[in-house]
């Protein structure tokens, strides 16, 4: 992703991840990502099936029947999506750090903590947001 990489493709970056930090390497960041996948969807899960129980039906009977079932289907998608990625931001932006900084996910942490304080928990949340609520609401 970074132009000036000297790195010219996958099998060498994967050489170099290998030699700079051995086979651990190559799993960097895991910690972090598995730490955050299930909180974001099961919390998009419940948040798709409370909509679904609380909104208001569909009429059955109605000439816009399609088009009310499609805005209701994107309207509790997209707010289990953003749910889903309010609550995980934080481990996004742990996980970015420890990419960024080769550091492990507590060092990562108090990295974050010492530079931002606590606001780090919501930096770059409305890109995240974006980011995560489509695919959910495309479901």
């Amino acid at each position: 992703q970074n132009p000036q990489s000297s790195v010219p493709n996958i099998r060498e970056s994967l050489r170099q991840i290998y030699n700079t930090n051995g086979i651990g390497g190559l799993w960097h960041g895991t910690s972090a990502g598995i730490l955050k996948t299930v909180p974001k969807y099961c919390t998009a899960i419940f948040v798709k099936d409370y909509m679904e129980r609380t909104m208001p039906l569909v009429d059955p009977e109605s000439p816009t029947r399609g088009r009310d079932k499609l805005l209701h289907s994107a309207i509790k998608s997209s707010a289990a999506g953003v749910a889903g990625a309010a609550l995980t931001n934080p481990l996004d932006v742990i996980r970015n750090e420890m990419f960024k900084t080769n550091l492990g996910l507590f060092d990562a942490i108090r990295s974050l903590h010492r530079e931002l304080g606590y606001s780090f928990l919501i930096r770059g949340m409305s890109k995240n947001i974006v980011a995560v609520s489509i695919p959910v609401a495309s479901t």
